[in-house]
């Protein structure tokens, strides 16, 4: 099911919330704790090419253009 899907389902269950309860019970994304998706960019909210060092917790785009402002240098 696309979240798409998921979202016009609930909209539709609005007016009967014992079945929207059992909708979401079965069918609500489950909580992650490990993997991919769990480590997101703070800045912008991409998952991949993620820089956790030194508590960066940003993907690399967002490291190149913010790496002068946070204090790092490039060296040649």
């Amino acid at each position: 099911m696309t979240a798409s899907d998921h979202r016009k389902m609930l909209k539709q269950l609005e007016v009967k919330p014992s079945k929207k309860e059992k909708f979401l019970k079965h069918n609500a994304p489950k909580k992650r704790t490990t993997g991919e998706a769990l480590k997101k960019c703070r800045l912008c909210g991409r998952t991949g090419g993620h820089i956790g060092k030194y508590g960066l917790n940003i993907c690399r785009q967002c490291f190149r253009l913010n790496a002068k402002k946070i204090g790092f240098k490039k060296y040649m």
